[in-house]
């Protein structure tokens, strides 16, 4: 794997403050009622793409996830302002603003949603995974989905065929502890999550997700076995959202006093202590990235504001893969 150098850290503080800076203004857009629908943040949790595309090849691997899905497209190398036109609904974004919020996706980038459905994409990245293997990619998957996501039965029948056909797949579960609104301690008998792959044999283990590095070293010993043929591993990637699940979320579940002290352990502020420590940089040059950061979210809104809505007429286009559907007759009558 590629080593922690000065370059990489200062690449991971740019873009993880751009990826918070995102997600903030996301926020206030979705305030003034440009983002519609549902919006569910990111905050918190940037170590966990910022690690796993350092230990990945960009060049062949994959990736799939559930509807918080701005920030991964992004670090797999999606450009961030067609990310913000999609959730605008502008033609310009990564759906031609038919997807929204929850279904950014990248053929390109090899990145395949965005899935409002829970747990709906564990499958789905298995299947990618069987595609790699069938045609000898030597590709690997990564797969992530919530704790709430880890309770469906599909994640069941997904683990045993992985094991059984060695799929180059990697799961993981991003434990931000509340899933929806409930607590991880109130839906089952144990805590620990990464335990359910022990029942298939599948290497398993947790980590400290709020540190990027820690997360690059189990990403990459994951990928390896999967890309030598040695099958899936089911990673826990421990993290806390510092935002509620999504816009519309109260967080009754929570106090603020609970949210604080998790904001300790932000990943940001880790990154930027050890460039500080290390001498990488000085704290001027870390602001000036962070107006960087911010200057270029706001060339994001100026993209999107400027991109035009889809023609109405392209309504149906991307609905019906054949041409003389009935019901599309039926419309015109």
């Amino acid at each position: 794997m590629k080593e922690f150098s000065k370059e990489v850290y200062l690449k991971w503080y740019e873009d993880m403050t751009m990826w918070r800076r995102f997600e903030d203004k996301c926020r206030s857009l979705y305030l003034k009622q440009k983002i519609r629908g549902f919006l569910h943040l990111y905050n918190g949790q940037e170590a966990i793409p910022a690690g796993f595309t350092h230990a990945m090849d960009l060049t062949k691997d994959s990736m799939i996830t559930a509807y918080r899905c701005h920030i991964h497209p992004m670090a797999m190398g999606v450009d961030p302002k067609r990310i913000m036109a999609e959730l605008c609904g502008k033609a310009t974004g990564t759906s031609g603003g038919m997807g929204g919020s929850m279904h950014i996706f990248s053929k390109e980038h090899r990145f395949y949603g965005g899935h409002g459905i829970v747990g709906g994409q564990i499958p789905l990245g298995a299947g990618i995974a069987f595609a790699d293997q069938y045609y000898d990619r030597k590709a690997v998957n990564i797969c992530f989905f919530g704790d709430g996501a880890a309770r469906q039965g599909s994640l069941h029948e997904t683990f045993n065929m992985a094991m059984n056909w060695k799929l180059p797949v990697i799961f993981v579960v991003e434990n931000n502890q509340y899933a929806m609104g409930t607590s991880v301690k109130r839906t089952a008998n144990h805590e620990d999550i990464y335990k359910l792959g022990l029942g298939y044999e599948m290497p398993c283990l947790a980590v400290d997700a709020m540190d990027p590095e820690k997360v690059a070293e189990a990403a990459y010993e994951a990928i390896e076995r999967a890309r030598r043929g040695d099958g899936p591993t089911f990673i826990e990637a421990r993290t806390y959202r510092f935002r509620g699940h999504s816009m519309s979320d109260a967080e009754p579940y929570r106090s603020k006093e609970e949210v604080a002290i998790h904001k300790n352990d932000d990943p940001i502020e880790l990154i930027k202590a050890r460039i500080l420590a290390n001498n990488w940089a000085t704290e001027e040059e870390l602001e000036a990235t962070d107006n960087k950061s911010r200057d270029f979210v706001e060339e994001c809104i100026e993209f999107m504001e400027n991109s035009p809505y889809p023609d109405p007429e392209k309504i149906y286009e991307y609905v019906y893969a054949q041409e003389n559907y009935p019901f599309l007759d039926k419309l015109e009558n």
